[in-house]
């Protein structure tokens, strides 16, 4: 019975290690263009990954199915969960919504997601993340989505504040691509796009990309097209008892990196933050009780 935690992605990454030379061959031709990669005959897989169709048959077996048919019917469902609008993710929780407090769900909801995101990050591969974000020998450029562009915006507010040479780049704007002029190899972009992956969001990754900029993807489980581009991507697990998806998991990641961006160099982060304070002062903006 296929996993209803793991997705086969989240499968294969955990049993990378334990698979032979062809089977991580395979493995790395499925998650090339994952789910959609598993959806074909048995045979083509095997042709497409230049492998064996035994070796397709063990390594299906390594990931917990009984068979490929097994294997493929679990493919069928997370494309279909990939592509799901609000209201169809709506009724799926309507339809087998648990008792107790809408409170209680949707906090039981997020913190499996959290425990199971956290499962499948690289920690040293999120420290590399965050000293490519702290380097201000690089520009740094972030952008998010319709909706995920208050995580973009959340993450530029604070970087903004830690180092200098930060823009924040609506995807949704036409006038993006005006901002790709001044992009040099080794810039560096975050971008967040989660399902209901966005054309605009993959346009801008491939030109930056084709600029040499590196880029670290903030995604879900199912993991954005961007991901192909990515020098470093992080899945984080969104689905809750509601007609929307949830940041919470994102939003963990998000201030774990400001939280080790600010302390790169903190001598510095704390000088740029006392000038703030100063021009906040003199601006009166907050009040003071003293």
């Amino acid at each position: 019975m296929a996993d209803q935690v793991l997705t086969i992605a989240d499968r294969i990454n955990t049993k990378l290690d334990e698979l032979t030379r062809a089977e991580r061959q395979l493995a790395h031709s499925i998650l090339e263009n994952y789910p959609a990669s598993g959806l074909g005959p048995l045979a083509a897989l095997a042709k497409g990954a230049q492998v064996s169709v035994p070796t397709v048959a063990r390594m299906v077996q390594k990931l917990g199915f009984n068979g490929y048919p097994e294997f493929q019917a679990e493919l069928r469902e997370e494309l279909k969960a990939k592509v799901q609008n609000p209201i169809a993710k709506h009724d799926t929780w309507a339809e087998g919504a648990p008792s107790g407090h809408v409170l209680n769900q949707f906090t039981d909801a997020v913190i499996d997601n959290i425990r199971h995101t956290l499962a499948q990050i690289d920690p040293d591969k999120f420290d590399e993340a965050c000293a490519m974000v702290a380097d201000q020998s690089k520009a740094l450029f972030i952008v998010g989505g319709r909706v995920s562009h208050t995580l973009a915006e959340y993450l530029f507010l604070h970087t903004q504040v830690i180092r200098p040479d930060v823009t924040h780049i609506q995807s949704t704007s036409n006038t993006w691509p005006h901002y790709l002029l001044d992009v040099k190899a080794g810039d560096v972009f975050v971008i967040f796009d989660v399902r209901r992956y966005e054309n605009n969001t993959l346009k801008l990754a491939e030109m930056a990309h084709a600029r040499g900029a590196k880029i670290i993807l903030f995604t879900d489980q199912w993991r954005s097209p961007v991901h192909q581009l990515a020098d470093i991507s992080f899945s984080g697990r969104i689905v809750v008892p509601s007609a929307w998806d949830s940041v919470a998991t994102l939003m963990l990641l998000v201030e774990s990196m400001i939280a080790a961006v600010q302390n790169a160099d903190w001598a510095h982060t704390k000088n740029r933050m006392e000038q703030l304070e100063d021009m906040f002062d003199q601006t009166k903006l907050f009040r003071k009780f003293t």
